[in-house]
């Protein structure tokens, strides 16, 4: 249904750090950047498929702030990976906003972990897996 998302950094390099660690732990790698007239763009996804683009305009001065109830949820193969991601995101300075667990009021294969990306983003790493 969805062909990719792209969201506005208020720090390109700082914001490109935190994805390209992170997303690693979930299988995903930085596949394009580019630096345009006005803006630096880089794209995430598995192989070479950009599904997740992150953006800063140069002109922006203020900071971005993420709306109420902006979430993005990327899939984990295994809970290990979705353990792993939010082990990596904490060291690079998220905030925590759901430590790693079952979430069964969804469904009881729902193992998710949630943090807050470095410019307030709700960012999830779900594995739909039962445990092995």
């Amino acid at each position: 249904m969805i062909d990719h998302l792209s969201i506005g950094v208020s720090d390109f390099a700082r914001s490109l750090a935190f994805y390209d660690t992170v997303l690693a732990e979930l299988g995903f790698k930085r596949c394009m950047a580019m630096n345009l007239a006005t803006k630096k763009v880089a794209a995430y996804g598995p192989s070479d498929q950009p599904i997740f683009w992150i953006g800063r305009q140069e002109q922006l001065t203020t900071a971005i702030t993420p709306s109420a109830g902006f979430h993005i949820a990327f899939q984990a193969t295994t809970r290990t990976a979705v353990d792993a991601f939010y082990r990596v995101a904490m060291a690079d300075g998220a905030t925590d906003n759901g430590k790693p667990g079952l979430r069964p009021q969804y469904h009881p294969n729902y193992y998710a972990a949630f943090v807050l990306d470095p410019d307030g983003y709700n960012i999830e790493a779900i594995c739909h897996q039962p445990q092995h």
